[in-house]
């Protein structure tokens, strides 16, 4: 069954040595294991992104992975300190407070990578 089984967050790329030093070097998440020249993985905690060439990288319109956090402050802060800038949405009850957005009950920050795939950041 599928729900017995981890899941792996697929992202595809245009460059793949574009990929690698955003999702190494500015992101800093620990690479995985790949046999195929045009594939990379990466480790975060216990879970696996696949990072993959396509012709189609970046045409996803929603978030595609999404990492809950302790603290949603610090990561913006940290990550716009390697050059990440953040995006900015008008969502119904949720204010914007700079690049971070509250719902009153939880904190959120959405970027994108080099491809336009967007990326977030949640509180707990």
């Amino acid at each position: 069954m599928l729900g017995d089984n981890d899941a792996v967050a697929t992202i595809a790329v245009k460059s793949i040595d574009a990929a690698r030093k955003f999702y190494s070097d500015v992101l800093r998440l620990a690479p995985g294991e790949s046999r195929e020249s045009q594939v990379l993985t990466y480790k975060s905690g216990s879970t696996r992104i696949l990072v993959y060439q396509s012709q189609f990288a970046g045409t996803n319109k929603a978030t595609a992975v999404t990492w809950p956090v302790a603290d949603v402050d610090a990561e913006v802060k940290l990550l716009k300190g390697r050059g990440v800038q953040f995006e900015h949405y008008d969502f119904p009850g949720m204010t914007r407070n700079g690049d971070i957005h509250d719902t009153g009950r939880g904190k959120a920050a959405w970027f994108k990578d080099p491809d336009g795939n967007i990326l977030a950041i949640v509180s707990r």
